[in-house]
């Protein structure tokens, strides 16, 4: 039977309202426990709870916020290394996919066929990732950061740097220190190119116009660090972006000296000094850069920006300020430190107010990566996850703009989103999604591949019976096809 997503929201409108009996699968589990696995994970998996209980709240708080400490599964480990761009750095990219300096039509098409691949390797690795690590913390705030320092796969080369970006420049500094996150995107090809610094140069020779580009300077205050009203001018954009001057890439004919492709170009800076923020920087070459950067992350203003985002993205939508001002104190006191504000925040009596619980609408991205955990499926073939994000309009490293993806529910929030999500549900539901295996390449057994629906009981005991009993009466009443596809396209199931 297949049922066309309108006539599933018809079906649970009129569900909703009538009186059969709940169908409880089990006892609810601890609110508190759901809560966190709600905001410290993309959702609940089968044994999820059961493991927090045995942990406690608090132990499993302490253990997502110590990844390394976490094993992965052995399945995803092999999964990844079977990826053959997965893992290298931009020197060893740029070498993959260079051609001689007058390619053959042959090896044009070669090189682009590299590139797509590329970016498909990454798209898969964050997906597997998101889907299956025990290391979910991590993986939420590899989407957090990498939205906050965006760069948009549609740029120049940015097709082939995203995964790289994210492998180097945001990854390893999710938990750390935020200078050196921040370093770290400065630094990076993808970010050098997307926001155009590599074309922002300085001339000192005479009669020679400069061509200072400020676009990195201006994102690099109002989206990475100071935020819209942290204070500064435009004379402050124009001094940045010359102390910027000169940060780009090494060319075609030039040798890296390590694993970056990142140079500074001392011809193309501007070597007078410069008054930022109030401060007197000396003409000192690349130094300038990184003292700007110091300056920024210590600034009162960043603190209080990434505070406010942070309790934006785990709390609530409007974030209580008394919240954001104790993050504050906490990134201050700690020198940016994010491991240690976000202990500040999971112990907080806002975070954990109970008018904050399934308060947020999941993006697209936490819908759909939620649904598939709730299965237990093990994925192999993530094309239709990545081809329903496409649908629903968050594509990964597809933001064009630099502010990266929303978290907040006026966005995501509509009529047309809702149905393309209920089709989802529909086709996962069912079991007919093959995220076992690719379409040229099905499993052979067709019970593996998921062919008859998902059993609901098992999803709603995996959710720890949290639907209201509206859903549950709505659920108890449907065909048995319909069951699984009416619990993840429930109003319950699109909030964490």
């Amino acid at each position: 039977m297949t049922v066309k997503p309108r006539y599933l929201v018809l079906l649970l409108f009129i569900l909703l309202v009538g009186s059969d009996p709940i169908y409880a699968a089990t006892k609810p589990v601890d609110p508190k426990i759901l809560h966190i696995i709600n905001r410290l994970s993309f959702g609940a998996r089968p044994g999820d709870i059961q493991k927090v209980q045995s942990l406690g709240v608090d132990g499993y708080i302490k253990q997502q916020l110590s990844p390394n400490s976490i094993s992965e599964p052995p399945s995803l480990t092999r999964q990844l290394s079977q990826l053959e761009t997965h893992g290298l750095n931009t020197v060893e990219i740029r070498a993959y996919t260079q051609t001689s300096p007058e390619p053959t039509p042959e090896e044009r098409k070669a090189q682009e066929k590299k590139k797509g691949q590329i970016l498909d390797e990454a798209i898969k690795a964050r997906l597997l990732r998101a889907t299956s690590s025990n290391r979910q913390l991590q993986e939420v705030m590899v989407d957090f950061w990498y939205n906050h320092f965006n760069v948009h796969a549609g740029k120049g080369n940015t097709p082939i740097w995203v995964g790289s970006y994210e492998q180097e420049a945001i990854r390893p500094y999710v938990l750390g220190r935020f200078r050196d996150l921040l370093g770290a995107t400065a630094h990076h090809p993808a970010m050098l190119v997307y926001l155009d610094n590599w074309q922002n140069k300085a001339s000192n020779r005479p009669n020679v116009t400069p061509k200072v580009n400020e676009n990195y300077a201006r994102e690099l205050m109002e989206l990475h660090t100071l935020g819209a009203n942290g204070g500064y001018t435009q004379q402050d954009v124009i001094a940045l972006a010359r102390i910027f001057t000169g940060w780009g890439l090494i060319n075609r004919d030039q040798q890296p000296t390590g694993k970056s492709l990142f140079y500074f170009d001392s011809k193309r800076h501007d070597v007078s000094d410069k008054v930022f923020l109030g401060r007197t920087i000396k003409g000192s070459g690349q130094a300038e850069g990184e003292e700007a950067l110091d300056i920024l992350a210590r600034s009162p203003a960043t603190a209080r920006h990434i505070s406010y985002q942070l309790a934006q993205y785990f709390v609530s939508d409007r974030p209580p300020a008394s919240l954001v001002d104790r993050l504050a104190q906490r990134f201050r006191k700690t020198d940016g430190n994010i491991r240690a504000v976000l202990e500040t925040l999971f112990q907080s009596p806002e975070f954990w107010d109970k008018k904050y619980f399934n308060a947020k609408f999941k993006t697209p991205l936490q819908y759909t990566v939620s649904a598939v955990r709730a299965t237990g499926i093990e994925v192999n073939n993530t094309i239709p996850l990545s081809r329903n994000l496409e649908q629903l309009e968050m594509p990964l490293y597809r933001c064009l703009t630099p502010d990266g993806y929303k978290n907040t529910q006026d966005i995501w929030l509509n009529p047309e989103a809702m149905n393309r999500r209920l089709s989802f549900a529909t086709a996962l539901g069912s079991g007919r999604l093959p995220l076992l295996g690719t379409a040229n390449n099905p499993p052979q057994n067709k019970s593996n591949n998921r062919v008859q629906p998902l059993d609901a009981t098992q999803l709603i005991n995996t959710l720890g019976n949290s639907l209201s009993p509206k859903t549950q009466r709505a659920i108890a009443s449907s065909p048995p096809e319909l069951k699984a596809a009416l619990v993840l396209g429930s109003p319950e199931f699109m909030r964490r």
